[in-house]
């Protein structure tokens, strides 16, 4: 498979749809550099002397801190090597990259989260609670990202690819992707939502 080596491929996607694992395979398929926007908000957090909550509890308050966050996706259009990026807004922030969309049904994600145990900063009591909350978080970010920025997250014409992670293992949605970048540097026509 031959990909451009400077190319930015941009994952958002519903909560639990496997954009991590995802980033993760994609990385070792391409050789690509991985950024994430958990990483700048750590780093940032540690430049400034504080933990990631009170961070994101300044940034409430403080523009310039998402400034600062967004500036590192936006400067990533001039950098030659190629990113996996794994952030909920850098489709915006890089309109040239290959933006790709993974799609769950809520109930799917609830369960996803459920059973990881890695994830440690989303404790839900039963899957109820769990799709509910889910729910209210998609809602309110996709609000504060067309209100603040005047993106709609909701949007899927705003992608290049959509993929239903929902029965696919994450090799097969990472061949997808890699298919349907290929495809569009290549000039040859793809399915858009598979």
């Amino acid at each position: 498979m031959k990909i451009d080596p400077a190319t930015k491929i941009t994952l958002t996607g519903d909560l639990g749809s496997g954009k991590s694992v995802t980033s993760a395979l994609l990385c070792e398929k391409t050789g690509f550099k991985y950024l994430s926007t958990g990483q700048i908000q750590r780093q940032l957090a540690a430049e400034m002397g504080l933990d990631t909550l009170e961070l994101n509890r300044r940034a409430d308050a403080d523009p310039s801190i998402d400034e600062k966050i967004d500036g590192v996706f936006i400067s990533l259009a001039h950098d030659p090597a190629g990113y996996i990026i794994d952030s909920r807004m850098a489709w915006f922030f890089l309109p040239d990259s290959f933006k790709v969309y993974l799609q769950t049904p809520v109930e799917i994600s609830a369960m996803r989260i459920l059973q990881d145990p890695k994830r440690n900063s989303e404790n839900y009591k039963d899957l109820d609670e769990a799709i509910e909350k889910i729910k209210a978080r998609k809602q309110s970010e996709n609000a504060r990202f067309l209100l603040k920025y005047g993106a709609n997250s909701t949007n899927l014409n705003n992608f290049d690819l959509v993929v239903d992670t929902s029965e696919r293992p994450v090799e097969q949605v990472g061949d997808l992707i890699l298919r349907a970048l290929e495809c569009r540097q290549t000039g040859v026509p793809f399915a858009r939502y598979v």
